[in-house]
């Protein structure tokens, strides 16, 4: 595969590049530029971080889990780059010497990257930007006071990237050679529009779709998996749309989830809190919302939102084209609704949910994987519940609505008392099971406490678990 792209300021040609080598064993195997750090290789711990720059603008990513073929047409610095072309410092760097933000160093370049980026884009929420990264030894607090320290510093020429002019080259499947990497280069296909991609995968069915490789990405950095025929969406601006309308917004699959949370911050603010949560922002700008449906996780975070949204999933075969209800999309553990060849294309959400709450459980509040997830979309006219919407992650094989609790709900006076009947059929709904994140007592019973949560909530008391008061 060929693919062009700045490195630290430098053009850069590959060519013959296998399509599942990642930039970081790029980097540092072929290019000899080991600031950028191997540490969980999961996207999880921000050693590897790098700025990658598009049409989007400028975004930290996991280089860990980032393939080569996803840098076409970008510029891309590492933390070689970071400094200026006469070795001077960039202000995050300063920062850093002057609060003393380093021990021990590995994670440091992962840092004053994630910094760098939040500098170039005025990004003051530092705990946000650097949710992603990982410190053991200095801890957050010099760290944080150097991102505040360096704040109104005029940001460096240097830094202010502009890709290629002239995008790659999209090549044919079946036409990848091999390059570095042990394994055997997969046939690859880059698609530019809708009717492309419908074509290439009714064409190899049983290709890998590759979005922004924050779950396959750990099929071969963990599992050292082979994939044959891998098909990337990154290029398919088709899919990165949002439409809306009166009533709703329509969210292209390749939609990435940096853009779902600013998107539905104003409209849906529980969901766009759960969303902050659940991926860093690393994370966040590669990882898109159709793949986090598609792979039909039961633990996912999106779908138990969508659900009770009363989302409408939207797929595509070759020329075919079908929608239905997102809850249907599931089907039990591993298996969703979905043909050979076809592809999720887009999902639909109301604009309007005023009654939408969205409950995350996890052991680490931030960037972590639910024990439970939970989402609760209930309408109450004249004091009586006219609908109710509840669906679960981590409770089941797939994502699920509670349907006993949704009837024992609906209907009734909404009060702690029919709150409390309605808890008691959460075990006609789930038989959840033991883990190491949970055992199967306590996620029930934290997803029964969520729905009282939720009523107290509407209520006007406080329940934000974050504050502890005598």
């Amino acid at each position: 595969m060929d693919i062009t792209f700045l490195l630290n300021g430098e053009s850069v040609e590959l060519r013959d590049v296998s399509p599942t080598v990642t930039l970081l064993d790029w980097l540092r195997e072929t290019r000899g530029l080991t600031g950028t750090k191997e540490g969980c290789n999961e996207g999880d711990c921000g050693a590897c971080t790098v700025m990658v720059t598009d049409a989007r603008g400028a975004r930290a990513l996991n280089a860990c889990i980032l393939f080569l073929p996803q840098l076409e047409g970008c510029a891309v610095r590492t933390v070689e780059g970071i400094s200026g072309p006469d070795d001077s410092l960039h202000p995050v760097q300063q920062a850093m010497i002057d609060h003393h933000g380093s021990q021990c160093g590995f994670c440091t370049p992962g840092f004053v990257v994630s910094m760098a980026v939040a500098h170039l884009k005025g990004d003051t929420g530092h705990d946000d930007a650097l949710a992603g990264n990982l410190c053991r030894c200095t801890g957050y607090a010099p760290i944080i006071r150097a991102a505040q320290a360096a704040t109104n510093q005029p940001v460096p020429e240097w830094m202010k990237d502009t890709p290629p002019a002239s995008l790659g080259l999209k090549t044919p499947m079946g036409d990848a050679a091999g390059g570095p990497g042990d394994r055997q280069a997969p046939n690859f296909y880059a698609p530019e529009t809708l009717d492309e991609l419908a074509a290439a995968y009714a064409t190899r069915p049983d290709a890998t779709l590759i979005a922004g490789a924050t779950d396959v990405g750990l099929w071969v950095t963990k599992s050292l998996r082979d994939l044959d025929d891998v098909i990337f969406l990154n290029r398919c601006t088709d899919l990165q749309h949002i439409k809306e309308s009166d009533d709703s917004l329509r969210i292209g699959a390749g939609v990435t989830m940096d853009r779902v949370l600013t998107r539905v911050r104003d409209l849906h603010p529980s969901f766009a809190e759960m969303i902050r949560r659940y991926g860093s922002a690393q994370v966040r700008a590669a990882a898109t919302i159709g793949g986090n449906i598609a792979n039909g996780s039961p633990i996912g975070d999106n779908p138990p939102a969508l659900i009770a949204l009363g989302a409408t999933l939207h797929l595509r075969a070759g020329d075919h084209q079908r929608d239905m209800a997102i809850e249907d999309f599931f089907i039990e553990y591993g298996k969703q609704d979905r043909a050979r060849g076809e592809f999720v294309e887009a999902v639909t959400i109301p604009r309007h949910a005023p009654g939408l709450r969205v409950y995350k459980l996890s052991k680490r509040f931030d960037q972590d994987i639910s024990a439970v997830c939970a989402a609760f979309n209930i309408t109450v006219q004249d004091g009586i519940v006219a609908e109710a919407r509840i669906a679960f992650g981590g409770m089941a094989g797939i994502p699920k609505r509670a349907s006993a609790v949704e009837a024992a709900l609906t209907g009734s006076a909404w009060s702690e008392k029919t709150v409390r009947a309605a808890m008691a059929k959460m075990v006609s709904d789930f038989t959840p099971l033991s883990d190491m994140r949970a055992s199967a007592d306590y996620r029930l019973h934290t997803a029964e406490n969520m729905l009282l949560r939720y009523w107290h909530e509407d209520q006007g008391h406080a329940s934000n678990v974050l504050e502890v008061s005598a």
